[in-house]
């Protein structure tokens, strides 16, 4: 009996979450104990609602989830449409609503949105529906962009970066192309890599080229593709220098922190401080001096590694980070388990998710990713985020269930 309940039910999954909310839930606790433990006490009760959440959507027949994941997206979209109008306006984004004391950011549950109903559409049996067809190509991004558009116009840049992380894993997933995959992103690549360095902008150019070479496509595709490329390079610093003074100054406060110190930099380097104070073993919970101190402001949300990093050390740090790469192995590992395309192709888009905003909230708190506004998931304080990554580890726990299930 027992074996067969295991047999369904995703223990790993469930023992990672709460792995990794236990360790968020003690950052929280420390990070707000000098300003009460209200915030705490909020975090601690939607962790554990989000728990029965999880625990509900596991048994959920994947065809109702399908069926309902266009309702889903659509009910969304119309969020992000009255966000606009009648949200609260926080940090100089309306992304938020209010409701009973409580701030509901619809964005985040759209980006669960957006993965069930690309994934749907994606995964029908019907022959029109491939990835390799232009129109169902196009379509697939339409998709994406209605919501990005939406949360621009918060506006909300970190928030539609997000967005970027999920849809070329799951067009990989859907069978796009590895030539095409690499016709995508090196445009994008190379426009970065040429505004850091002009040397390093001709060297990625030339290994795109040798690149697409070794695919053996069409010499005057190859041609075309390396034309993009040189020109989304060498137009990077052009577009750079139509830039008003402000906004090249937050650019480079983004690369080089200590240029502006006092301003966009403050904050990174903050956290760095604390990160390196903390050492090897941490100096112990309630004891770390930034943290206690409110070195680093609301530092429960977006910068809250840093206090793991101060209070719990390497160690603490190192083993969140373990436990982070242990579930998106979990997710992959369902995902590829599963004989149900939908729900595997949503397991794919739901660990690009987690492990996008991994590397950009570590990243942003140790000062070699920019700045975003990226919440560390199930770490971070905040409702929304918390339950929209407990939906998606339901989901992920529903296709280990089902991964015998077709439909």
């Amino acid at each position: 009996m027992s074996s067969r309940i295991l047999n369904r039910f995703d223990l790993i999954t469930v023992s990672l979450a709460i792995g990794i909310l236990a360790i968020g839930l003690i950052a929280v606790y420390s990070a707000t104990y000098s300003n009460g433990l209200d915030l705490f006490y909020k975090q601690l009760g939607f962790a554990i609602f989000g728990i029965i959440l999880m625990i509900a959507i596991l048994y959920i027949p994947p065809r109702y989830i399908s069926n309902f994941s266009l309702w889903f997206y659509i009910f969304t979209i119309v969020l992000l449409v009255l966000v606009l109008f009648i949200g609260k306006r926080i940090g100089g984004n309306r992304s938020w609503f209010s409701l009973g004391g409580f701030g509901v950011q619809p964005s985040e549950f759209a980006k669960v949105a957006t993965v069930l109903m690309l994934s749907s559409f994606l995964s029908s049996e019907e022959k029109e529906r491939s990835i390799k067809n232009p129109f169902t190509f196009l379509k697939a991004v339409g998709i994406v962009l209605i919501p990005v558009a939406l949360i621009m116009k918060q506006p909300d840049m970190g928030t539609a970066i997000v967005f970027s992380s999920f849809i070329l894993p799951i067009f990989l997933w859907s069978g796009l192309s590895f030539y095409a995959l690499i016709a995508i992103i090196s445009p994008i690549i190379i426009a970065a890599l040429a505004f850091f360095k002009p040397e390093y902008f001709y060297v990625a150019l030339g290994i795109t080229f040798i690149i697409m070479l070794l695919f053996r496509k069409k010499l005057y595709l190859t041609i075309f593709l390396t034309i993009i490329n040189f020109s989304a390079g060498y137009s990077v610093g052009f577009l750079y220098s139509k830039l008003q003074p402000h906004q090249q100054t937050r650019i480079m406060a983004v690369i080089n922190p200590s240029s502006d110190p006092l301003g966009t930099g403050y904050n990174v380097i903050q956290s760095k401080v604390a990160i390196g104070s903390g050492g090897f073993w941490g100096k112990g919970l309630l004891q770390g001096t930034q943290t206690q101190l409110k070195f680093i402001p609301e530092q429960w949300t977006d910068f809250i590694f840093c206090v793991i990093g101060e209070e719990l050390g390497f160690i603490g740090a190192s083993f969140l980070i373990i436990l982070f790469l242990a579930l998106l192995l979990r997710f992959l590992s369902n995902a590829s388990s599963s004989k149900n395309k939908f729900l595997g192709m949503a397991c794919v888009g739901f660990a690009s998710i987690i492990l996008f905003h991994l590397v950009i909230n570590v990243g942003m708190t140790i000062g070699i990713m920019p700045v975003i506004g990226i919440p560390l998931p199930l770490v971070s304080y905040g409702v929304s985020s918390l339950l929209s990554f407990m939906i998606m580890l339901g989901l992920s726990m529903n296709t280990y269930r089902n991964r015998n299930i077709l439909n």
